[in-house]
């Protein structure tokens, strides 16, 4: 089967792809592209995935690059393959061709980013306690230390969870409003003392209070299209022992 990749407008002229589950050759639970080696997949199942994925961005396998995400708010500069151990951070920006920056996700935002007039990406993994600490925030500022500028970078968060299925409890969102209050904005009712949180939503705003020239969402939720996406919280419900990882990455 071929692999699928949401691409977007705002991207255009910049190799870069949100790879859904089709196209690969793990199994099981894993079914479709799992690019996740923290996973309990067979290693070569998930060699072979990647392999796909830099074949698709036309890269060398070596130069498909992960870092080890921890849903922290740093980052970190790539010039080239990381070896190991990889560096623990949750984004990475790049002004050298051929190097193609992977995050790895699964209901969490994979954010893409791209100044073509100064040649610099970046791609972040964008989870609630990454977005609150500033993680996309600090790949704007590593762009720009590489010489991008925030009014020319255009950024595309990929397939996440949506509102409509991330309900949180009412400590996670005392937790947003003592950050700002102005963040209730991103949070509606759910059932008794639940909420539901916008996701997304918050990490556009961030992007466009940091003064980034363009930001957008797919539209694509992780939980509710299981046929197309892994998700950690519909694993959870449905009392999964594990889950795959989809892939999202860009190069220059």
């Amino acid at each position: 089967m071929t692999l699928e990749a949401i691409t977007s407008d705002a991207l255009a002229g910049t190799p870069h792809g949100f790879f859904t589950r089709r196209g690969g050759v793990s199994s099981g639970l894993y079914a479709g592209l799992n690019c996740g080696g923290g996973s309990d997949d067979q290693d070569e199942a998930v060699a072979i995935n990647r392999s796909r994925v830099a074949a698709a961005l036309e890269v060398p396998p070596d130069r498909l690059v992960t870092i080890h995400q921890t849903h922290s708010a740093d980052a970190v500069t790539v010039e080239g393959p990381l070896g190991t151990p990889r560096p623990e951070a949750d984004a990475m920006v790049s002004r050298t061709p051929g190097v193609a920056l992977a995050i790895l996700t699964a209901d969490c935002g994979p954010v893409l980013f791209a100044d073509r007039a100064a040649g610099v990406i970046g791609a972040a993994h964008a989870g609630w306690k990454g977005a609150l600490d500033g993680v996309l925030e600090a790949t704007l500022e590593a762009m720009e230390a590489l010489g991008a500028r925030r009014e020319t970078t255009r950024a595309v968060i990929g397939p996440t969870i949506s509102q409509d299925a991330y309900e949180v409890g009412p400590e996670f969102v005392a937790r947003f409003i003592i950050d700002n209050p102005d963040n209730a904005r991103f949070f509606r009712p759910g059932t008794g003392d639940r909420a539901l949180f916008d996701l997304p939503a918050f990490g556009l705003s961030r992007l466009r209070a940091a003064g980034i020239g363009a930001a957008e969402w797919t539209g694509d939720c992780t939980y509710s299209d299981a046929a197309r996406f892994y998700s950690y919280r519909r694993s959870v419900h449905r009392k999964e022992p594990d889950y795959g990882r989809l892939i999202s990455a860009i190069r220059l």
